[in-house]
């Protein structure tokens, strides 16, 4: 992987530091909605962008949207808090501690019961063909993980991040919660290594895991880390622009391309009513909502459509057709 670009952000970064307070404080709350909310919501959290700042900067509840989403979306922004805590403590190793801790806030009062705690039975991943290491090896496995991070003194600090995140990911050491503790383990070891945290887009959902997928299959990960760099370089942009005074036109862009129910329909090819049901059923997810009180869909939500309307061909039921998109 060829690391110029992202070394020559950094090194810009670096060059004007200390960053002014305000400025950091100004962009870590940001990020701290930014990264809660595209972290949920490649996990099929529905709340929307402004709906998790509401929640997580407001402590308000959203009408129509579950407890357990406003659980993720609490619980993401304080295993963020630990996060930085981790970052703030200079010259230490990362540990299974650590690891365990973070995982702890992102299933508090979820799943108590498994909370910070290794898993003792089998899991699949919905959707894949992959096969996820037996319950019994976990311990072990991370335990040699640990170690791993440990001895990673010479690995550059973005490809350590990212192959961090799709270790512990092939691991599946937790019950639920794998996806979420990954990306802010990945994270920490970032802004550990003074890089901006990444953010992986829910556009990129399926590029994601599917480039996670092909590695955990014995193929390439290039997608995979392709996509990482990507995200990692993003980040960057958005210091340096903050930093410079210019304008950050990736939200504008980000904006732009968010679609109205009745552009998915008419892309899809089928009603309004279809789509305002399917997402009322999980199976699509809005994205926004506008100043005028639209909702907003993500551009990828038509190849959805398209997944949805082959899988209704195969005869499956709206309940088998969610499962089955999860994966």
């Amino acid at each position: 992987m060829d690391w110029t670009v992202l070394n020559s952000k950094k090194h810009e970064l670096d060059s004007i530091r200390p960053l002014p307070p305000a400025l950091v404080r100004n962009l870590e709350e940001w990020f701290r909605v930014e990264l809660t909310y595209t972290s949920n919501a490649i996990e099929g959290n529905t709340l929307t962008r402004r709906e998790t700042a509401i929640v997580i900067e407001k402590g308000l509840t959203v009408g129509g949207k579950s407890l357990k989403e406003h659980l993720e979306a609490i619980n993401h922004a304080k295993a963020l808090d630990i996060v930085r805590e981790l970052v703030s403590k200079k010259n230490r190793n990362l540990s299974e501690a650590d690891i365990l801790r973070i995982h702890e806030m992102v299933l508090s009062g979820i799943d108590d019961s498994n909370a910070g705690r290794y898993r003792d039975v089998a899991v699949r991943i919905s959707g894949s063909s992959v096969v996820l290491p037996n319950f019994r090896k976990v311990p072990v496995l991370m335990e040699e993980f640990a170690a791993w991070l440990k001895g990673q003194k010479n690995l550059h600090p973005a490809a350590l991040a990212s192959e961090a995140h799709y270790r512990l990911v092939t691991i599946h050491p937790f019950v639920d919660g794998n996806g979420r503790t990954a990306r802010l383990l990945m994270n920490l070891i970032l802004m550990m290594h003074g890089y901006p945290p990444a953010i992986i887009r829910p556009r990129d959902r399926l590029a994601y895991i599917s480039g996670l997928e092909s590695g955990q299959l014995g193929g390439p990960k290039i997608q995979y880390e392709r996509l990482i760099l990507k995200a990692i370089g993003r980040s960057l942009d958005i210091y340096l622009k903050a930093v410079k005074g210019e304008d950050d036109d990736s939200q504008l862009e980000e904006d732009n391309l968010k679609l109205k129910i009745g552009q998915i329909a008419k892309a899809a090819g089928e009603t309004v009513p279809t789509i305002r049901f399917w997402t009322k059923e999980g199976l699509l997810h809005v994205v926004d909502v506008s100043e005028s009180g639209y909702q907003l869909y993500d551009p990828a939500t038509i190849d959805r459509c398209r997944q949805i309307q082959a899988l209704k061909k195969k005869r499956m039921t709206l309940a088998e057709i969610k499962i089955k998109l999860q994966g």
